[in-house]
């Protein structure tokens, strides 16, 4: 099979990283020019772009431009939810809600900077 990877529009990429390395606890693999870099999480890759920058930047034939946001996700397994919150809440990390609970466990929405989300879960 194949490597998947994901890839996030972000505003700044080098505003991005911090978020992602310190925060989160992501690895960085490679920022080789200020519209891309490439981090790690186990076995996702994040790819981070910023618009107008290498092939995943460039405009569609309509001419919209690829932009942060929207609702789609990466998820992040976390041991315990709460603490984890109140850590990135002291850190000033903005949140698109509180800590909900469903079928399969507890989960909340945290943004980065450029405002995409990441969904942060701990399964029961």
């Amino acid at each position: 099979m194949s490597k998947v990877n994901v890839r996030y529009i972000v505003a700044d990429v080098d505003e991005a990283i911090p978020f992602y390395m310190e925060m989160l606890g992501f690895k960085l693999e490679m920022h080789p020019a200020p519209g891309f870099a490439s981090l790690s999480l186990g076995d996702l890759q994040l790819l981070l772009n910023r618009p107008g920058a290498g092939g995943a930047g460039q405009a569609m034939p309509e001419g919209e431009l690829p932009a942060p946001g929207g609702w789609n996700r990466i998820q992040i397994e976390i041991e315990d939810l709460e603490t984890t919150v109140e850590k990135l809440k002291s850190a000033g990390c903005r949140f698109r809600n509180e800590i909900v609970t469903g079928q399969g466990g507890k989960q909340v929405l945290i943004e980065d900077p450029s405002g995409n989300p990441v969904e942060l879960f701990q399964p029961f």
